[in-house]
């Protein structure tokens, strides 16, 4: 019951929730219109240099991921790693949250590595991730905030974020994981259930603190600069698509770039809705009327999504070939 709740929940409620957001952004807005600037105002090529730099973040994820797995088991191979994010990103569209178990398990799978420890390296490297937006969120905050700090306050409630730090439930939480650690570390010798528990804990311990063991930092850092550097730039070139946001600065694609990454947060496939909502409001801050930034959004988004479902079917349908074609000239090699 409780699983076909969640299903219920992950497939049907929450995609429902973002057409409604979409609904209610476009509802007021004229058909014609709308379909008048897809066909003439958009300068689509620009689109298409947004795509190409969305998968040049995408190669460089997978190298970083390679850095991280590394120290702690073999390094994996990057069309297999690369194959893996896109894979990910595909199942996020299907199912939310749900795309960084699956690139683990599909990576795992075709090297031969514990999924365990696979796990810890993803969590490290979307505390890398984590860390990058904050910095971003300071830079945008300090720069603009008179412009910025009343929106992101009503839209995002952050007063409220703090209050969470003084409530008894978070301390209570910390200490339930807290104590739940202490006896699988006392009783994990009288219990193989404990144990079991005891064995992936460490190894996903292991996993998360690879980003010590890394070869090479400043590479790692290089590579994590250059992700969200190819993010700003997918949507920067796009203003350029858009006689209405062609004159929009540097400035306003960082502040978009920030907006659209906490409007990703939400769990729906996507952001659905919620990016959409997140960029169109943050456009008209800058003066873009509400038709134009609709457009932009609903084209980026829709690009971006795209280009996803392209290159995660097409990973899905190589890895076995790579692979096949990998074993056999290995077993062909051995052989001999």
């Amino acid at each position: 019951m409780k699983k076909s709740l969640s299903k219920l929940i992950q497939f049907i409620l929450f995609p429902a929730i973002g057409l409604f957001i979409i609904y209610q952004l476009y509802k007021d807005q004229n058909a014609t219109e709308v379909a008048a600037i897809l066909r003439n105002d958009v300068d689509y090529k620009w689109i298409i240099l947004s795509i190409s730099l969305g998968i040049l973040s995408h190669v460089s994820r997978a190298m970083r991921w390679q850095m991280l797995i590394e120290p702690i088991e073999k390094k994996p191979g990057l069309l297999n790693t690369f194959c893996a994010v896109m894979i990910g990103y595909l199942a996020n569209l299907i199912f939310p949250r749900m795309g960084e178990v699956s690139r683990c398990g599909v990576l795992s799978k075709y090297e031969r590595l514990s999924f365990t420890r696979v796990v810890g390296t993803v969590v490290a490297e979307r505390l890398s991730d984590l860390f990058m937006l904050l910095i971003i969120m300071v830079a945008v905050l300090a720069l603009q905030f008179d412009l910025l700090g009343g929106f992101l306050l009503r839209t995002l409630k952050l007063e409220s974020v703090g209050e969470i730090f003084l409530s008894p439930l978070f301390y209570g939480i910390v200490a339930l994981i807290a104590v739940s650690i202490l006896l699988i570390k006392k009783y994990s010798k009288q219990y193989r259930a404990l144990m079991f528990l005891k064995n992936l804990m460490a190894k996903f311990t292991e996993g998360l603190s690879s980003i010590r063991k890394i070869k090479n930092k400043p590479l790692y850092l290089l590579h994590t600069f250059f992700i969200w550097f190819m993010y700003f730039l997918m949507i920067y070139v796009c203003f350029f698509s858009m006689p209405a946001t062609s004159s929009l600065n540097i400035n306003a694609g960082i502040t978009i770039l920030l907006t659209g990454s906490l409007g990703m947060i939400a769990p729906v496939q996507g952001g659905i809705g919620a990016w959409h909502f997140m960029v169109i409001a943050t456009l008209k801050l800058y003066g873009v009327p509400a038709e134009s930034g609709g457009v932009f959004a609903l084209v980026v988004h829709a690009a971006q999504n795209l280009m996803i479902i392209g290159m995660g079917l097409l990973a899905f349908g190589m890895l076995p070939i790579i692979n096949r074609k990998k074993h056999e000239a290995t077993a062909l090699a051995t052989n001999r």
